[in-house]
């Protein structure tokens, strides 16, 4: 069995403000764009391809955008923690990091209600602080989904490792799953041209296309059990050519046996019981 995780990073214009430190009109349209027209086709798209998905969201985008944000959550889809205004964790002081998670989820809950209870998480710089997983298994998290030490197969997380020029000595087995991600399944260095500093990929749909088959399909006839985790941004997908790449995608992995699409909360709450190393 291969279960197929979409999902999508609703950053819209908090990756503009906080990562790149662009508050001007045109990059913070950029964001804008994400969030009233390739929001939309994507949950378009998810519906008519009868798929549930993953949607992390900064604190900063709920509020900004709360009625798309809302919708995320009324067509079935999960929403994850991604941040307050899409800042990396690393630098931070055990106790900001800890008081800029609270916050995130209070202010996430000013939107989505007092009741929403997120169980997963991803870090808006893929990176991870030396307090990160403790902090999240003690708010409850069940799962992360920004480290690479995997492909296809979820694993536990650690904490304490030591790294350093003599060696690296990995740390305690914690009981938050990780989802693993990878930059050859994430959207935006495929698609996404930024000007200051100059750099961006500009690959066509089709290019992509092959790119994300070829993971897919060798996922699907090597892995036993396998998760094929897809990072997309709807300010990216979300142009014309784009989306109808990732309905040809959808169909390919849906027309193979032995798939099933699901949203990564689910996926780590069927793989916890079976994922070894908690004591």
């Amino acid at each position: 069995m291969t279960s197929v995780c979409l999902t999508f990073d609703f950053d819209a214009v908090s990756l503009w403000v906080s990562t790149f430190k662009q508050t001007t009109a045109t990059p913070v349209s950029r964001g804008e764009y994400g969030a009233n027209v390739g929001i939309g086709r994507v949950l378009d798209l998810l519906r008519e391809k009868d798929v549930k998905a993953t949607f992390f969201v900064p604190a900063h985008t709920a509020v900004s955008f709360p009625r798309q944000t809302r919708r995320i959550i009324e067509e079935g889809h999960e929403i994850g923690v991604h941040g307050y205004c899409h800042e990396t964790p690393i630098g931070y002081t055990r106790e900001a990091e800890a008081d800029l998670l609270d916050r995130s989820i209070a202010k996430l809950r000013t939107v989505l209600g007092k009741d929403f209870a997120p169980i997963g998480y991803r870090s808006p710089a893929w990176d991870l602080s030396a307090d990160s997983v403790e902090l999240l298994v003690q708010r409850g998290f069940l799962y992360d989904s920004s480290m690479m030490a995997d492909d296809f197969r979820p694993y536990r997380a650690r904490r304490g490792d030591r790294v350093d020029e003599e060696a690296f000595v990995p740390g305690e087995v914690m009981r938050l799953i990780e989802m693993p991600v990878a930059w050859e399944l994430d959207d935006f260095p495929y698609f996404t041209f930024i000007n200051k500093p100059l750099f961006g990929g500009l690959r066509t749909p089709d290019d992509v296309y092959d790119c994300w088959r070829g993971e897919f399909d060798y996922c699907h006839e090597a892995i036993d059990d396998g998760a094929f985790t897809l990072t997309m941004h709807p300010q990216i997908i979300g142009r014309g050519p784009r989306i109808r790449m990732l309905a040809r995608l959808i169909e390919h992995m849906q027309s193979q046996s032995n798939v099933s699409f699901t949203a990564l909360g689910d996926e780590a709450r069927r793989r916890d019981p079976l994922l070894p190393g908690v004591v």
